[in-house]
């Protein structure tokens, strides 16, 4: 899903610079559709998906649909936020990317102050609804996310650090622990494996995209894992995160939060990824192999939850 997202976003970016040579120095004009991409959309949706799976495994079918609604609703704007901010913070390193240069803020098409401004009214809005329509377990959640991914990771890390992926993946782990919380009011172990699951997916993933691009991440003067430190040692910090993920993502089994169904995929699901990974060693074309892994990521994770909501309803 996230894969596809990138896809469209690369396309949107070649027709948007075609536009722009095309009409030779007439820039193009502002439109809806920036709005929408600076918040980067196909994130959201992954998000929201495992912030849905949280909410139903805590529900255990006995669902409160409206409170569904405002929890996913919530937060929504307040990862739409995180992105947005991202954009405007990175507006300087987007425009040395090729693949980013013709987005919006880089571009000059959108004006950071509005940008600014925009970022910070859906944080707010999204934020007051996980605290007086959810929880305030839930807002505290959202604000911790959002405070890891823009300031921590965007602002601070991700400039500086080669290890900014591994601290940036908090942020992404907490949806489903909010989606969790939601019902739940607490934080249990059912949250702490659903926030390990997505802690330990997101840096090979991450990265896999980072080898993939490496040249563009390097052009930029983006500190990223596979630049400073080369594809072996990125393959081998992959497989410090694949492996463990297998037997973590089996304790929602132990802990009796869904059934066979889930146990047996999860495992051959985690396994696979381990066997991909592993033969990264082996690859001749590194950009190859890591477009496959990436692929391979996304579709983990979004069978992985789609299983796991469908047997937690079987149990």
């Amino acid at each position: 899903m996230e894969q596809a997202a990138i896809e469209k976003q690369d396309r949107y970016d070649s027709a948007t610079a075609e536009a722009s040579t095309a009409g030779g120095t007439a820039a193009r004009k502002l439109s809806w559709r920036d709005f929408v991409q600076v918040t980067k959309p196909g994130i959201l949706m992954s998000n929201l998906i495992t912030t849905f799976g949280g909410f139903w495994i805590a529900s255990k079918l006995e669902v409160d649909w409206l409170l569904m609604l405002w929890t996913l609703v919530g937060t929504a704007l307040v990862m739409a936020a995180g992105c947005v901010l991202n954009n405007y913070l990175d507006r300087d390193m987007d425009a040395k990317m090729e693949r980013t240069k013709d987005r919006g803020l880089p571009a000059g098409v959108m004006m950071p102050k509005v940008v600014l401004v925009y970022g910070i009214v859906l944080a707010v809005a999204g934020l007051n609804i996980l605290g007086f329509l959810v929880n305030p377990l839930t807002a505290w959640l959202g604000f911790l996310g959002f405070f890891v991914y823009v300031w921590v990771y965007t602002a601070w890390l991700k400039r500086t650090s080669v290890w900014s992926t591994a601290v940036g993946a908090i942020s992404g782990a907490v949806p489903p622990v909010i989606g969790y919380t939601a019902v739940m009011g607490v934080i249990d172990e059912g949250a702490l494996i659903l926030f390990l699951i997505l802690l330990l997916w997101q840096p090979p993933h991450f990265w896999a995209l980072g080898i993939r691009r490496k040249e563009e991440y390097r052009a930029a003067g983006y500190p990223l894992l596979p630049v400073v430190k080369g594809n072996r040692r990125t393959k081998i910090s992959m497989m410090r995160y694949v492996i463990p993920l297998v037997p973590v993502s089996l304790l929602l089994y132990t802990y009796d939060y869904v059934g066979l169904i889930y146990l047996v995929s999860s495992l051959i699901l985690g396994l696979g990824w381990v066997v991909l990974c592993a033969r990264g060693f082996r690859a001749k074309d590194d950009i190859q192999w890591s477009k496959g892994v990436f692929v391979y990521s996304i579709n983990y994770l979004t069978i992985l939850f789609i299983i796991m909501v469908i047997d937690t309803a079987a149990k």
